[in-house]
């Protein structure tokens, strides 16, 4: 029996630790840096289109919309990680710096995703607190 709820602890732990992830305001500014620096040179309009939105997702996370914020930084990171996963890449050329930046930046799109997708789901806005 006290295994039982060691591995709820424990899965209650691991999706706080995704809300925790999704509701904070660093990862979006990490993952505009990452997709800046594989697309700016050479410059590449479409794939540049996502960092000014996620930045703009810190921001606004800054300004106190934690739950707004985590969504659209979700939607971004899994539009991100759609796109960038239909592009193929030779198995030698993913190991180069350029494609551990690659990689590195889809991992991020996932966890933002899982992250995000879980503080817009379990998050409550300030209305819905007042009317409560």
């Amino acid at each position: 029996m006290a295994k039982d709820s060691t591995v709820e602890q424990t899965k209650q732990t691991l999706v706080q630790r995704f809300r925790a992830w999704g509701e904070n305001s660093f990862p979006p500014t990490l993952l505009a840096s990452l997709i800046t620096a594989q697309h700016m040179r050479p410059f590449q309009f479409f794939p540049m289109m996502f960092p000014p939105v996620l930045l703009f997702t810190s921001y606004a996370n800054l300004q106190g919309f934690k739950t707004d914020s985590a969504g659209i930084s979700a939607a971004w990171s899994g539009l991100y990680l759609l796109l960038a996963g239909r592009r193929r890449q030779p198995f030698m050329k993913k190991l180069g710096a350029r494609g551990i930046v690659r990689g590195a930046t889809m991992g991020l799109c996932l966890v933002n995703m899982i992250g995000g997708g879980l503080a817009y789901t379990l998050g409550k806005r300030e209305e819905e607190d007042d009317e409560s």
